[in-house]
């Protein structure tokens, strides 16, 4: 096993501008071991890279994400948040996530498909009356997750552009302070704290009024835990999916002939989204710490208890070992057991949600417009977690 004491690497390897996978990955998990790598700020980390290392470490119990609460967890920021549920383990882990999963069922989201589908084709028809050029994000894939989350937890339509501020101060890697970032969580906190209370005084048939009987009548959860859950599931709820659907578009434009076949065979949009989440590196780097509880071997490296280790998904997407033409977009791919949502207990809460939109709002879109094209430059998002176009002028 090896335990190499190397100076760590400055990490994260891609580049905010694009979606591609730095070959700095394909080196990495073609070396024995770990490769230790340094971020902005916080320790060293152990970065894994391949399918079946990432599978175990984000699988194993004895890898936490509670811990990272204790120590300097390596980020890509100065400042530092309560991560909520996702920085818990079991048991209070199980305890929260159960109050939400019924919500978030495959059986429950699929009640919401033709809402997506109406909310899609509306949007389009705007697109389409105002004419070209028109920005993707802005004007079409942003607005149905936020859409459908803000109805999901009862936020009022008007206050829905409010997000978009706190969503991107949230998931940002910028200059933003310590100070600055407390700042703005601390205004979305008592925005939902309002909420909260207004929902206690006229409850409605959603999300945050059961969350709040879980807590009010059953204590099974505390206010703190309660506003954190409700600010989690709305920024969670829609920045992955908002940044996926013109990433997802991208690609596609990239790869005239997968979209052809997918115009020519609509009914494989399923499993052309689940090749997308495979394919499309959708992190600046891998984010969210494990650390080793005891001392454990991974793929030849010896962990050391109290260790972090970084999981990149996307590297351990295009693993050879595991995926037939890693490199290669393939809409008609099956079997595949891709990690896009995580793995293990902090598995994606919200993936058939995600599911669902993407399939929607990728579907709607090239089939109302079969001449879709860009019409103009990409402007990246810059200094985020995860990276995509802010703005995607395209034309049709």
């Amino acid at each position: 096993m090896t335990t190499a004491d190397t100076a760590p690497l400055s990490y994260p390897f891609n580049v905010p501008e694009s979606l591609e996978l730095s070959e700095e990955y394909e080196q990495a998990r073609n070396r024995p071991g770990l490769l230790k790598v340094r971020m902005a700020y916080g320790e060293p980390a152990w970065l894994v890279t391949r399918y079946a290392e990432a599978r175990f470490v984000l699988g194993d119990q004895r890898f936490s994400r509670a811990e990272g609460a204790r120590h300097d967890e390596p980020r890509q920021s100065e400042g530092r948040t309560d991560s909520g549920i996702l920085g818990m383990d079991p048991p209070d882990h199980t305890r929260l996530r159960t109050l939400v999963a019924k919500a978030f069922t495959v059986r429950q989201v699929e009640k919401l498909r033709p809402q997506v589908k109406q909310l899609a084709n509306e949007l389009l028809d705007e697109l389409e009356a105002a004419g070209p050029p028109a920005d993707l994000v802005d004007r079409y894939a942003l607005p149905i997750p936020v859409a459908v989350i803000c109805r999901m937890l009862g936020v009022p339509a008007e206050d829905r552009p409010r997000f978009r501020v706190w969503s991107d101060a949230a998931l940002s890697t910028s200059s933003l302070t310590a100070a600055e970032f407390d700042a703005n969580m601390e205004e979305l906190r008592a925005y939902m704290r309002q909420l909260i209370e207004e929902h206690r005084r006229a409850p409605q048939d959603d999300l945050m009024t059961a969350l709040i009987d879980a807590r009010d009548v059953n204590d099974r959860l505390s206010e703190v835990e309660l506003v954190d859950l409700c600010v989690g599931i709305l920024v969670a709820g829609h920045e992955t999916t908002a940044t996926q659907i013109p990433n997802f578009v991208l690609a596609l434009l990239d790869h005239p002939g997968q979209l052809a076949l997918l115009r020519e065979r609509p009914e494989l949009i399923g499993g052309a989204v689940e090749e997308l989440l495979r394919f499309v590196p959708l992190g600046s780097g891998a984010s969210q710490a494990r650390y080793a509880t005891e001392d454990v071997e991974v793929g030849g490296t010896l962990v050391r208890a109290g260790t972090p280790v970084l999981v990149a998904v996307g590297a351990a997407n295009r693993d050879a070992l595991r995926f037939d033409a890693p490199g290669t977009l393939d809409i008609s791919r099956t079997g595949m057991q891709h990690l896009g949502f995580g793995h293990g207990v902090h598995h994606c809460l919200g993936a058939p949600l995600a599911r669902l939109e993407l399939q929607e709002a990728i579907g709607a879109l090239i089939t109302r417009f079969p001449d879709l094209r860009l019409a103009g430059d990409v402007v990246w998002k810059s200094e985020m977690l995860v990276r995509g176009p802010r703005v995607m002028p395209v034309g049709w």
